[in-house]
């Protein structure tokens, strides 16, 4: 292979030790990694290794066909399993701030993902942060079970590892059982689990869900587990009761990519549920007026094409609250919150979280701007009947402020994914698709007076 030297390249990849070595080495060498999630549509990935900028794009031999679909030559292979390609795009190299080592593409709230530019020093702040959280439990050895892809794995999962002197498990998302961007089968994570036998992991809601629904069905608990993190969505209550309950020591927490991911976390201290748990050390969080969580200390340098951020303080768009021992609570997305005619506000993550712990919904995004209740849009589990998830919707009303609760739900026509847009790639409701996928036969039910109170 002849040599070539780019100051920002594109990482195709699975979870592989190869990854890993891919991303170490562009960072000591000082070059810009762009991870793109393979559960990315053709056009994402086109548009994440254009818009940054990309001078290579690194890709695995798994989804070397994806070359064939996208504008790229073939430039040599780099290792067994990672081969260079150089794309055939005519484009400006996007700004980019002279610091940045990651460009961390988030899916967001439209369907052309948004770059996120990350300087390492950022990243490894919140790395030495996590290790300190995490010091009494020693921690020795990882599992990683999300893409390596997502920033949320890639520090919390990789770097903090690293820095702890731990091991890494790295087997492929297939093997973990990973289907796609949204299809897990949980049986086979199990086995991976048991066959690993980690200290600690990372999941996503809906993966302790489906977790969860097999350990209570007489799957074995990991008895290796010291820690198992969860985030990336508003988690339920009665879901960490659930696997209290179980034995699994879960760990709730919270952040966002353009403050380099974990800002929060619970502690073997103080692990409430309810909470995310306090800031972590290097962070900062206070609440504004308007209830908004702002978050400062290690933050991005902006986005690609506009390298420069406003403040150094990030308006997360989230709602919350701390209480009286310095504990974070989150209660939905500023945005998300809508008001009933009744001049109600409401939280539809709240009634999502309490929705998709029934057994009959796997999937669930909840509506109701100026409409006297609210509509779930449902993807039915496995097997689920009508009248079962009537059932469920019932006994999650019945323990709702009437204000909030739903009124009717239609059935979902597939599964919310990353793939379809209806997903973003931590797993929550993209709710601007979901909403024009759906709203015709939502605005169908306000009009139907047999449903009118």
């Amino acid at each position: 292979m002849r040599s070539y030297r780019a100051n920002t390249i594109a990482l195709l990849a699975d979870n592989s030790t190869d990854w890993v070595v891919a991303d170490l080495a562009a960072q000591f060498a000082g070059v810009a990694v762009v991870p793109v999630p393979g559960f990315f549509s053709l056009g994402q990935i086109h548009h994440a290794i254009r818009d940054s900028g990309a001078e290579a794009v690194l890709l695995d031999h798994s989804l070397i066909r994806i070359s064939t679909t996208l504008p790229l030559t073939r430039l040599g292979q780099l290792t067994d399993r990672l081969t260079w390609f150089l794309p055939n795009i005519d484009s400006v190299p996007a700004a980019q701030h002279s610091a940045t080592a990651k460009v961390s593409y988030t899916s967001g709230t439209t369907g052309e993902p948004k770059g996120v530019c990350l300087a390492q020093t950022a990243m490894d702040c919140v790395a030495d942060s996590l290790v300190e959280a995490t010091q009494e439990l020693n921690l020795q050895r990882h599992l990683c079970v999300l893409p390596l892809a997502l920033l949320l794995e890639n520090v919390a999962g990789i770097y903090a590892p690293l820095r702890n002197g731990g091991e890494i498990c790295l087997p492929s998302l297939k093997t973990l059982g990973w289907g796609g961007g949204a299809q897990l089968d949980a049986a086979q994570l199990l086995e991976c689990i048991a066959s690993f036998q980690p200290d600690s992991m990372i999941f996503v809601p809906q993966i302790l869900h489906s977790v969860l629904d097999l350990l209570e069905k007489g799957a074995i608990v990991p008895n290796s587990l010291k820690f198992v993190a969860v985030g990336g969505g508003y988690v339920s209550p009665t879901l960490l009761q659930r696997a209290e309950a179980l034995g699994l020591p879960l760990y709730e927490g919270y952040g966002l990519t353009e403050a380099a991911s974990v800002v929060a976390m619970s502690s073997p201290k103080q692990r409430r549920a309810g909470t995310v748990g306090r800031p972590l050390a290097h962070s900062n969080v206070r609440i504004g007026a308007n209830g908004e969580v702002l978050v400062s200390g290690a933050t991005y340098c902006g986005y690609v094409g506009n390298p420069q951020p406003a403040t150094d303080e990030i308006a997360t768009g989230d709602v919350g609250h701390i209480d009286e021992d310095g504990l974070l609570y989150i209660s939905g997305r500023l945005k998300s919150i809508y008001i009933t005619s009744f001049g109600r506000n409401v939280s539809p993550e709240w009634i999502e979280a309490e929705l998709v712990k029934q057994p009959s919904i796997a999937q669930v995004a909840v509506f109701g701007e100026a409409r006297p209740w609210s509509t779930a849009v449902v993807v039915p589990a496995p097997g689920a009947l009508t009248e079962d998830i009537d059932a469920d919707v019932a006994a999650v009303n019945a323990a709702l402020p009437d204000y909030a609760r739903v009124g009717d739900w239609i059935a979902a026509q597939e599964i919310f994914t990353p793939v379809n847009g209806l997903l973003t790639g931590n797993g929550r409701n993209r709710r601007i698709a979901i909403w024009d996928a759906y709203r015709t036969k939502i605005n169908a039910r306000y009009d139907d007076v047999s449903l009118r109170a």
